[in-house]
């Protein structure tokens, strides 16, 4: 059938080469022909080529050059080029920045060129399957990423009526609870919620793009340490902020660094440690700040550190619950944003993270 007969445009200034071409290829192939670069580029946006052959030296103009010129808007076909004479650097350029697939001297032979042509349409054919399965792939990601968003959050709604039902019953002794059920199903529930608000933030912060505003580092922290400190409230935190220049930054990612890695050294926190602290600092500077935080907890081992930023990697020196995604959000949100972080950490004294990010704060140059 002719729609699936591989389709192929060559360009040639010689109307004699055109006509050869046709003739000889004509009954194997859908031919289409054009004897400049001109009618060439038009023919492209009217027919879907499979491969393209074009001359090297054309009047005002080199297949090479053609090529280029046309690789932004048809990236598709494979091309392939036929030269009469000899030009190694130039064809060696073109080959090497893509541009052309094969060259052929003049005058072809012809079982060369067929073979030149059934290769190259079986790349074509690769390259669209690829394109397609990738399409496929990033569109099943996408469903996906937007199920467990949407699954997240109608989740957190029953978990919340739960938690308001157990409140209300602790408050009018409603419920005899000798062996403490009801404590167990608080903090498993609380637990759940989360690991859902973790994957919220995961799916946000892969998904949303970097919005940059001023921040000032004293309130952002003083939220954090507000939002943390629930957790275990006899902790002391000790906050230094010099910030004598504007900081422009992203606030919903410095956000989510700041809560989990604070969020983390209030949970990994030694249960016998009479003076429990977390010292937090911060240092402006006109191009960067640099962040540091450090707590005087269970530490990690040394041949942890290299893991602590994969995914769902946990620990296992300790009993404290933990998500495992939690630093994993904390490196992936400092990537977006051009931000570093290193970690020190001895076992049974503590762990100090140091955060740098960048200042978008275009006034500081």
């Amino acid at each position: 059938m002719k729609g699936d007969r591989i389709r192929i445009l060559y360009v040639d200034d010689e109307s004699n080469n055109l006509t050869a071409f046709k003739s000889s290829f004509r009954r194997s192939y859908e031919i289409y022909t054009a004897s400049s670069v001109q009618e060439a580029k038009k023919l492209l946006f009217d027919v879907d080529v499979n491969v393209i052959i074009a001359d090297q030296r054309m009047p005002g103009t080199t297949g090479v050059e053609f090529f280029n010129s046309i690789k932004e808007q048809h990236p598709d076909p494979v091309r392939i080029l036929l030269t009469g004479y000899t030009d190694i650097e130039a064809l060696v350029d073109a080959i090497n920045k893509g541009q052309i697939y094969r060259f052929i001297k003049k005058p072809w032979d012809e079982f060369e060129l067929q073979n030149a042509i059934k290769n190259a349409y079986d790349i074509f054919q690769a390259r669209r399957q690829l394109r397609e399965k990738v399409e496929a792939l990033e569109k099943t990601n996408d469903e996906l990423s937007r199920f467990i968003y949407s699954a997240s959050h109608d989740l957190r709604s029953p978990l919340m009526s739960v938690l308001g039902i157990i409140d209300l019953s602790k408050m009018d002794h409603s419920v005899t609870d000798p062996n403490g059920y009801m404590n167990m199903i608080e903090t498993s529930i609380v637990r759940l919620d989360g690991f859902i608000q973790k994957i919220i933030e995961y799916y946000k912060n892969s998904r949303l793009e970097p919005e940059y505003d001023f921040i000032d580092f004293r309130s952002l922290i003083a939220d954090s340490v507000e939002a943390c400190q629930h957790q275990n409230p006899s902790i002391k935190f000790n906050t230094e902020v010099d910030q004598q220049v504007d900081f422009r930054g992203d606030s919903f990612r410095t956000s989510v660094v700041m809560n989990n890695l604070i969020s983390n050294a209030v949970k990994y926190q030694k249960p016998d440690e009479p003076h429990q602290m977390v010292n937090l600092s911060v240092r402006v500077e006109p191009h960067r700040a640099v962040i540091t935080i450090e707590d005087n907890g269970i530490g990690i081992l040394s041949e942890h550190l290299n893991n602590i930023f994969k995914m769902f990697f946990r620990t296992n020196n300790n009993n404290k619950p933990g998500t495992g995604i939690g630093l994993y959000i904390v490196k992936e949100a400092l990537t977006r944003i051009g931000g570093t972080i290193s970690v020190t950490s001895t076992f049974g004294s503590g762990t100090r993270f140091e955060i740098t990010l960048p200042n978008k704060n275009e006034f500081n140059a």
